[in-house]
């Protein structure tokens, strides 16, 4: 039986816009206010997918969500039509207006935490929805995210769909951002890599001073206990608070993993022994034989800084069929010298790295998302495979139409106070309306209900 990784990526929404919604995202806060360009960031994505898909990788499209979230707002205290909320709001309280208007779930790498088949006790494909307490913004997402799941992977027999974890700081989960997985092969027995930011309980445990920690090690332990994963495989370690302090808001900012591969940055960790000693056990008790590749990135050849600036790490690491692998960067990366010289030096060495591929994702990146946060990682089995939801996985005919779509519905500009236009909301029904169509995705959305 074949078994494969795909990548679903999020679909960039009209309201893309630079809010600096994001406290701990250096990029994201950087560019408040900022006029941004929903057109171009849509077809940015497009061109990612499409891209991988013509070099032989299995892609999927993953619908964004109703902006502005009126129904939020009505919750909210604000009453009336929708034009009269979105004055109110306006008037009221416009960051309140932006929160609910966020594109965020474009980074679908928080979207959720997928184990695939070979790693679950009853042998399906399990999804937990990621709660992303701690932003309101996408703290609102969770709902409609597990709708479109459901409506993607949408056959019992192979998928099993859990609720999200409690809205709380204690099980605050940030979902794929912070996970990980490596085998040999994808249909072998693998390792889960759980990275959180903090112990809730454990009061006395090390955590950031600065920035918060948005994963948390409750979290990520009732995840490998709601999948049936096998604990002799799974691996938790934390990330260091000290760098979460620095910017890196989610461990796919500092460290990225693939197969036998785990890429990471000097600094990431809080206690780097235990985590390799941990990943190589685990391993050798899969079963695995292959070597396990540690590739640590030195702080003085790229600093923490470097890191979040060019989002090396946020990048993805995919196997090819030479038994190579291939990085898919950001331009950033080919703009940093540091950054590039290093990635130069990375693939002519002896590790399984060899190919390079920047991507300009410039409109993700000003707010904060590279190539590794606009996707989902789903291993599937041939059969999986074929029981999802086929209209979702990309083609040249889905990409020539979504292009189309995108062209008919989206702005080339936006900034905060179109978000109060009551067409903008009018635009984006009438738009995801008729992508649930191209998609097959039914009735996803509050406006359809």
């Amino acid at each position: 039986m074949t078994t494969i990784e795909a990548n679903f990526d999020g679909l960039v929404g009209p309201t893309h816009n630079y809010s600096g919604l994001s406290f701990g995202n250096i990029a994201s806060t950087g560019n408040t206010s900022k006029p941004s360009n929903p057109k171009a960031a849509a077809k940015q994505g497009l061109e990612k997918m499409k891209a991988l898909t013509d070099l032989g990788f299995v892609q999927g499209v993953l619908a964004p969500h109703e902006r502005p979230h009126i129904p939020t707002l009505r919750k909210l205290g604000f009453i009336g039509s929708d034009q009269e909320i979105l004055t109110q709001a306006f008037k009221q309280a416009p960051k309140l207006l932006s929160a609910v208007s966020s594109a965020s779930c474009m980074w679908t790498a928080n979207a959720a935490t997928v184990s695939p088949s070979a790693d679950t006790k009853d042998g399906r494909v399990h999804f937990t929805p990621a709660n992303l307490v701690n932003k309101f913004h996408r703290s609102i997402e969770h709902e409609v995210t597990g709708r479109i799941l459901k409506a993607t992977f949408n056959d019992k027999t192979h998928f099993a769909h859990h609720p999200t974890l409690p809205s709380v700081e204690h099980f605050g989960d940030e979902g794929a951002a912070n996970h990980t997985r490596f085998a040999s092969g994808y249909g072998e027995k693998g390792v889960e890599f759980f990275v959180y930011g903090m112990s809730a309980f454990n009061t006395q445990s090390p955590r950031p001073t600065q920035f918060p920690a948005r994963q948390t090690l409750e979290a990520s332990q009732a995840i490998a206990r709601n999948h049936g994963l096998n604990e002799r495989h799974v691996v938790f370690a934390q990330q260091h608070p000290n760098v979460i302090d620095k910017g890196v808001f989610h461990n796919d900012v500092i460290a990225v993993g693939n197969g036998n591969v785990h890429f990471y940055h000097q600094d990431a960790f809080l206690d780097t022994n235990a985590m390799q000693h941990d990943l190589q056990k685990a391993w050798n008790d899969a079963g695995n034989t292959d070597t396990f590749h540690f590739i640590e990135v030195p702080s003085a050849e790229v600093s923490v800084q470097d890191c979040i600036q060019s989002y090396l790490f946020n990048s993805q690491l995919l196997s090819l069929e030479n038994g190579h692998m291939m990085l898919v960067v950001p331009r950033e990366c080919q703009e940093n010298p540091n950054v590039w010289s290093y990635l130069n030096r990375l693939k002519d060495a002896s590790s399984p790295i060899k190919e390079i591929n920047v991507f300009d994702l410039k409109q993700s990146m000003s707010n904060g998302g590279g190539p590794a946060c606009l996707r989902l990682r789903v291993v599937l089995t041939n059969e999986e495979k074929a029981a999802l939801n086929q209209h979702t996985l990309m083609n040249d005919q889905l990409f020539n139409t979504l292009n189309q779509w995108v062209e008919q519905h989206y702005r080339d500009q936006l900034v905060e106070s179109d978000l109060a236009d009551p067409q903008l909301l009018q635009e984006s029904r009438q738009a995801l309306d008729e992508l649930t169509q191209i998609l097959k995705l039914g009735s996803i959305y509050d406006f359809q209900r």
